[in-house]
């Protein structure tokens, strides 16, 4: 926690310094003006509330209302319409402000650090939105130029998927879009779902468990948006199409942004692949963020997944349809090409091999399947730059060797972690007893 919060503070100067909105700043905004997400200030709160009694987390939500409803009414009588961002949501974040002072000034001892750790998970989950908002902004202002045409190149190899799946959402039409676009918006409320249940026991605990998915969310976020510096990549919809533009008379949450058609290559995404031409960085916009390369809606989805294979059947139902919608989404909106989403299973992968390796004391497997996964994250990065012309050139050669990459890493991590999980004592059954010959 206290990296994280290092982290946002350099966040913080270093968009200072190109004359944008740091994370901190945007989220303080949020304590008076209209939340951009109050479905996930509310979500936050929820995980906040698990190491709170049950009497206790009917009073902070009947807070957070109240707070809301005066909110409201502030802005009724005022006159204040309510154009950007939500209605909501500022309720849920005062509250978790005031547990916070709460635990500072009237708690001592073990139960204000467990206060002060369900506050400070939640506020970074807020925060992580807004990190992740700074760090678009500052590849867009930072990275002039882009590399979309050796990914394009490079996805050859598995047969453009994104063109593929982006006609079938496009034919799909309203309907299919709005469902899949609320599904990929909703990603940080999923998280929660599964975290709070596997956070479910901590108030009866007054601990929390080693492992779970808000600790892997944070360093997803934390570690993936420095790859969009080193790999800048727009997606084929704003290289390849008319950007924003092309869902605009579809999308119920349409995004207001300019058109980036004079900065494509051609207006050729969903309905024709691009040619087989030697690749080059080319220039884009300084508006559109370059966060492709690796998909972090994948690899959250994929964290979402992992940690929901552990609970109920409707939690395993949920997180592998939250999954295969979200692929569905990254490639059909024309927001990842399919080398995005390999990369990004590849480095969720890495990340929980790691973070499992150090619970469990730093175990050795653990640790050479972390290195195991990060030495074929960059061979990835590194073919997709410097071999995407062979790769076109050979795709029944390359495709498959992609997956199988992939798929190493997939079978790894399963043998390794099976290791881990504790074996189930063996049933004891009674012995026979000698009977009576009468």
């Amino acid at each position: 926690m206290t990296v994280a919060l290092a982290f946002l503070v350099a966040l913080e100067l270093v968009a200072r310094r190109l004359g944008l909105p740091g994370p901190m700043t945007t989220q303080a905004r949020e304590v008076v003006f209209p939340p951009k997400s109050g479905g996930l200030l509310y979500a936050s709160m929820a995980l906040m509330m698990v190491v709170l009694t049950w009497r206790q987390r009917l009073i902070a939500l009947g807070a957070a209302i109240g707070v809301d409803l005066a909110f409201l009414s502030v802005r009724w009588v005022a006159g204040v319409e309510v154009t950007e961002g939500h209605p909501f949501g500022n309720g849920a974040l005062w509250v978790t402000l005031g547990c916070a002072v709460f635990a500072v000034t009237r708690r001592t001892g073990p139960e204000r650090a467990l206060l002060l750790k369900g506050a400070g998970l939640a506020l970074l989950l807020m925060a992580g939105r807004k990190t992740g908002d700074t760090w678009l902004l500052i590849t867009s202002k930072t990275r002039p130029l882009v590399l979309d045409q050796y990914v394009a190149t490079a996805d050859h190899a598995l047969g453009n998927p994104s063109w593929l799946v982006g006609r079938v959402v496009t034919a799909s039409g309203p309907i299919g879009f709005n469902f899949l676009d609320f599904v990929y918006g909703q990603l940080a409320v999923a998280a929660v779902v599964v975290a709070l249940y596997q956070l479910r026991n901590v108030a009866v605990e007054r601990r929390f468990p080693r492992h779970h998915l808000v600790r892997t969310f944070l360093v997803i976020g934390l570690i993936g948006p420095a790859f969009y510096m080193i790999y800048p990549v727009v997606g084929p919809i704003f290289a390849y199409g008319t950007g924003a533009e092309h869902w605009a008379d579809v999308s119920l949450w349409a995004p207001d942004m300019p058109p980036s058609e004079p900065w494509a290559v051609a207006d050729l995404w969903p309905r024709t692949a691009p040619p087989l031409q030697a690749p080059h960085p080319m220039s884009f916009d300084e508006i559109t963020p370059r966060n492709c390369m690796p998909s972090l809606h994948t690899a959250w989805a994929t964290a979402i997944f992992i940690h929901s294979r552990k609970g109920p059947r409707v939690l395993r139902y949920a997180g592998t349809f939250w999954l295969i919608a979200t692929l569905c989404a990254t490639l059909g909106f024309g927001y990842h090409y399919g080398a995005d989403l390999i990369a990004g299973v590849v480095f969720t992968l890495t990340i929980e091999a790691a973070l499992r390796a150090f619970d469990q004391g730093w175990d050795r497997s653990g640790l050479r399947l972390a290195a195991y996964g990060a030495t074929v994250f960059t061979a990835l990065l590194v073919s997709y730059r410097y071999l995407p012309s062979e790769m076109a050139g050979h795709p029944w050669v390359f495709g498959p060797l992609l997956l199988l990459a992939m798929g190493s890493v997939v079978y790894g991590y399963v043998r390794t972690t099976a290791r881990w999980e504790p074996k189930a004592a063996p049933e004891r059954r009674p012995e026979p007893q000698p009977e009576l010959i009468v």
